[in-house]
C-alpha cells in the first residue's frame, strides 16, 4: 500500500467517525458520559471545533460536521 492509499484510508475512517458522532448526537444527551461517545468526541473534536468557530451562528444547527466532511472529501480527491 502506498502512502497516498494509507492517507485515503485514514481519511475515510475519520469520515466514518464523524458520521458516527452525528448519529450518536441524535440519540445521546449532549452531556453524556458514555465512554464510546466520549471517545468519539475526543477523536473528532480537533477538526470540528475550528470549523465550528469559523462558521456563523445558524440558530442551534451545527454545520461543522458537514463542512469537515466536504473538506475531507476534497482532500481525498486531491490525493487520488
Amino acid at each position: 500500500m502506498t502512502i497516498t492509499g494509507l492517507l485515503v484510508t485514514v481519511i475515510t475512517l475519520y469520515e466514518g467517525l464523524i458520521i458516527l458522532r452525528v448519529i450518536a448526537s441524535w440519540f445521546a444527551a449532549p452531556d453524556s458520559t458514555h465512554p464510546a461517545i466520549d471517545l468519539l468526541k475526543r477523536l473528532t473534536e480537533p477538526l470540528l471545533e475550528p470549523a465550528r468557530r469559523a462558521l456563523p451562528a445558524t440558530g442551534g444547527v451545527d454545520l461543522s460536521p458537514l463542512v469537515v466532511l466536504i473538506g475531507l472529501e476534497l482532500l481525498k480527491r486531491v490525493l487520488t
